[in-house]
């Protein structure tokens, strides 16, 4: 297996680079092409989800002992229960995706989206189980599986003929490729308070999970109104959805003091984690990015993209296979807000955008709350000419990481329906929930259910919790009365997962209070 791996790395890395990229460009302008003449239109707003989750020991693979609390351990998922469940392969081994069919952003497409994922989880979670595990939607993992240690587990690999591979990465053969192109980093850092990693493959990465919602626009030339107001909700709900702060506790330093990891722990490693392990000097690949003028410079932007794996492609009878090396480029083109373009055929033509700083939330309503919230902001935004779409560029980008940092905590900055700049944090949610609700409705939701799909966020800023702030308190509980990192932080990953398994399908967030 690892010999036949190495053999198609190494058949990718032949990959003329220069020959790649023109290609790429070519494409560009095919789907320019089709661009000027509509078919990427689709006359309505069509939501779509991709939904991450890892795995943890249940059942008769969790491990018992009486000195020590155990439970909840990272796990493999075998590649064959993945194709049984019908989940996507992820990143590591561990990992497990669910992806929704398009619907129609209306009252019973967000139904079928809810009752989908809901449905689909569930037998995952009845096979799952029989097989001694469980899948937990999280922003991170930070118990390594059974005798291992998180370190080794994220930096294992060998080296087959001069191509390194990562014992526990899938045998996708883009994530290999990654670590051993030209242009990739050497090595790949993970950067975060008091932590050192360094490792020879983009593992690292396979701490994280994320929801990203699709809005597919009605109209693609619109695209870069939506991608701009995307921008501007991004600090916004990303401070709502925060839910990583802590690591797996041998990767933090040796002899660090814990209140000073509680104190210093920010509130959505996940952006950081994916940024420093996959950026470097030559190829800021993940990024906050910035606004766009027109359609074209979307496309564009992913054509001159810097490449970073320059895989050999097939073409076949495929509407998008028109502009194969673009899309194969395009999977590597990883911004927080990103435009896509694809379609099988003319007629599921799209061009849509994909909102990704929102991690795996506790509960699927919670998952559910920021795919409409997301939607409905879509929605009436654009439609009522929000003037926050005139806050300067660099202001959201401070938002987003300001979030990512600090979470709730983070003084937002919000221009208000009236025109006026605030930091209040009643006003800017007022608003911002007020047109999420209003764009729901003007896509066929009662009022009602439009209001019970923002209520769980909602709730988070009434309440000033968030997942983040609720892993926070019960780490600094522990710390407080002298525990150390290595017991207080599974503790909390113990106690999350436990409250989940409860409330996963059928709850919400507020109830873990």
């Amino acid at each position: 297996m690892n010999s036949d791996l190495a053999a198609q790395v190494r058949e990718v890395l032949d990959v003329d680079v220069s020959e790649f990229r023109a290609q790429a460009q070519a494409d560009a302008e095919v789907v320019k092409s089709e661009l000027k003449d509509g078919t990427f239109d689709n006359h309505r707003s069509i939501i779509g989800l991709e939904y991450e989750f890892y795995a943890v020991a249940d059942g008769r693979w969790r491990q018992e002992s009486r000195d020590v609390e155990t439970g909840a351990e990272l796990v493999r998922v075998p590649r064959r229960l993945l194709e049984l469940i019908r989940f996507e392969k992820e990143l590591g081994l561990h990992n497990a995706e669910l992806t929704t069919s398009p619907q129609p952003l209306n009252a019973e497409g967000l139904r079928a989206q809810s009752a989908g994922v809901r449905s689909h989880l569930q037998s995952a979670l009845q096979t799952t189980r029989i097989e001694g595990m469980r899948l937990v939607s999280d922003g991170i993992w930070t118990i390594p599986p059974s005798g291992e240690t998180a370190r080794d587990y994220l930096t294992d690999s060998i080296e087959d003929d001069g191509v390194r591979i990562a014992t526990n990465m899938t045998d996708a053969v883009r994530y290999h490729a990654m670590a051993n192109g030209p242009n990739t980093p050497t090595p790949f850092v993970l950067e975060a308070p008091h932590i050192t990693l360094e490792a020879d493959t983009v593992m690292p990465e396979s701490l994280i999970t994320s929801i990203q919602p699709h809005y597919q626009v009605p109209h693609a030339a619109d695209l870069p109104t939506y991608h701009n107001y995307a921008l501007r909700v991004a600090g916004p709900l990303l401070a709502l959805g925060a839910n990583s702060p802590f690591f797996p506790p041998d990767l933090y330093d040796d002899d660090v003091d814990p209140e000073a990891v509680v104190a210093d722990a920010r509130a959505e490693n996940r952006i950081f984690v994916f940024e420093s392990v996959l950026n470097n000097e030559n190829a800021r690949k993940v990024r906050f990015p910035e606004d766009l003028e027109t359609v074209e410079e979307a496309v564009d932007r992913v054509a001159n993209d810097p490449t970073v794996v320059p895989m050999p492609v097939e073409r076949g009878d495929r509407f998008d296979d028109k502009f194969a090396t673009l899309r194969r480029k395009h999977g590597t083109f990883w911004r927080w807000v990103r435009p896509v373009f694809d379609g099988a055929d003319r007629s599921s033509a799209n061009a849509r955008i994909e909102f990704r700083p929102i991690a795996a939330q506790p509960t699927v309503r919670d998952s559910m709350s920021f795919m409409a919230t997301f939607a409905g902001l879509m929605e009436s935004l654009p439609r009522h000419e929000h003037p926050v779409i005139d806050q300067d560029w660099s202001v959201a980008r401070e938002n987003f990481y300001a979030a990512a940092r600090d979470g709730f905590t983070s003084e937002q900055r919000w221009i208000t329906n009236s025109g006026e700049e605030t930091t209040d944090v009643e006003a800017i949610y007022d608003d911002i929930f007020s047109h999420a609700v209003e764009g729901l409705r003007s896509a066929g939701c009662t009022e009602s259910d439009a209001e019970s799909y923002v209520a769980p966020l909602r709730a988070r800023v009434e309440s000033g919790i968030t997942p983040a702030k609720w892993k926070r308190s019960r780490v600094r509980d522990r710390v407080e009365n002298g525990g150390q990192l290595e017991t207080a932080i599974p503790a909390m990953q113990r106690a999350y997962v436990d409250r989940q398994t409860e409330t996963l399908l059928d709850g919400a967030f507020t109830e873990w209070w």
